[in-house]
């Protein structure tokens, strides 16, 4: 078998699994990591807790977590659904800008000192790969001007 025709058997392979891996693969992150603040397990928690503390005040941390769990659990479940992905990739921008603000919101929690994360931090930032694959997952997306035509 010659090289060329091995590369291209590779990527054929690669680009027919990239579309349901990455949707597992996101939905394994949020369902997750949404059960475990459900269960009151998640690492996350005084993160959240000071976030919400420097926001929206510590009284309404129990319910906003749970709202976020439940939320994360939701996300998770609508990326196995292909139907589902132009409602679900604003949901996941809305849910990033909330999990990420802890940067410039609490920084003393995100940052050892600069450009240098605490373990939270490096939690917070892990989610530029989870953009990607969402922007790689949505770029799958047929464009509303193709199915109408197709009509």
């Amino acid at each position: 078998m010659k090289i060329n025709t091995l590369d291209l058997r590779i990527v054929s392979w690669l680009r027919y699994w990239f579309l349901p891996l990455a949707r597992i693969a996101i939905f394994v992150v949020y369902f997750y990591f949404g059960i475990l603040k459900l269960a009151g397990d998640s690492p996350a928690s005084p993160l959240a807790h000071a976030l919400v503390a420097k926001t929206v005040g510590v009284q309404h941390f129990t319910l906003l977590f749970n709202i976020l769990a439940v939320y994360e659990c939701l996300i998770g479940i609508l990326f196995l659904i292909p139907k589902a992905t132009r409602l679900v990739i604003p949901l996941l921008f809305i849910h990033m800008l909330i999990v990420c603000s802890p940067l410039l919101l609490v920084p003393r929690l995100a940052w050892a000192k600069p450009f240098v994360p605490t373990l939270e931090g490096q939690y917070i930032i892990k989610n530029v790969a989870i953009i990607a694959l969402a922007i790689g997952i949505a770029s799958q997306t047929t464009p509303l001007s193709k199915k109408q035509r197709a009509r």
